[in-house]
């Protein structure tokens, strides 16, 4: 899968996904300080899915209608590395053919699907 990994998520969470043979685009190693409308922007023209936890990403695209992908908004007491890769990896196991053209919210304990 392709995967385009907010700055604020975090590089970590970049690398273990390239460890999983996925595609990444990294914001914290490729372009760092891009704004929230260009990375948007850039995971749509470019067929990433976005994995953020900055919630306006969420007003974006609902609020202003904006194009995407799919998002994996991370929603999460522990904002740790390594929590966020475990939800992440959940996630990828019960739920990787339900991502393009969702909005996904991930907590520790559930996922929750809209449509973009």
């Amino acid at each position: 899968m392709r995967f385009l990994v907010d700055e604020c998520t975090g590089p970590a969470v970049a690398r273990w996904l390239r460890d999983q043979s996925h595609e990444v685009f990294s914001v914290f190693e490729e372009a760092r300080g891009m704004a929230d409308d260009k990375i948007l922007a850039k995971a749509y023209s470019e067929d990433w899915i976005l994995i953020t936890n900055d919630k306006d990403f969420g007003d974006m695209i609902f609020r202003e209608k904006r194009s995407n992908h799919g998002v994996v908004f991370l929603r999460l007491r522990d904002e740790r590395p390594v929590a966020k890769i475990d939800v992440i990896e959940k996630l990828l196991d019960r739920h990787k053919d339900q991502l393009v053209n969702t909005f996904v919210v991930v907590t520790e304990t559930h996922v929750r699907f809209s449509q973009t």
